[in-house]
């Protein structure tokens, strides 16, 4: 299984507008693509006060073909609609994943 992984920094003022617009909009249409099996968005637990909060969200695809296939058809469309919402006032980074063994 391969996970992409993006952490995002979102300020405090949009936060609550943020989240609805991730479980209603953003992530519906990522799941539409069809390249995605899954997909859970965390909400990273720290004590230092950054000025917002941050949350990770993975995306599990079954291949890492799969996630190209996703960046070569989807990504510049969707990500452009992100950085045009909430343009600087969210702060994201991707972490590409590959699952070895899971346990439980």
């Amino acid at each position: 299984m391969f996970i992409h992984n993006v952490t995002t920094h979102v300020e405090v003022s949009i936060e609550s507008q943020w989240m609805d617009w991730m479980r209603d909009e953003y992530l519906p249409k990522m799941m539409k693509t069809g390249k995605f099996i899954k997909v859970v968005l965390f909400k990273v637990i720290t004590e230092e006060d950054m000025g917002g909060s941050s949350y990770a969200t993975q995306y599990h695809c079954n291949s890492h073909d799969d996630f190209e296939r996703y960046l070569a058809e989807d990504a510049p469309m969707l990500r452009n609609q992100a950085v045009e919402k909430f343009g600087e006032r969210i702060l994201s980074f991707n972490t590409e994943l590959e699952q070895i063994t899971a346990l439980k």
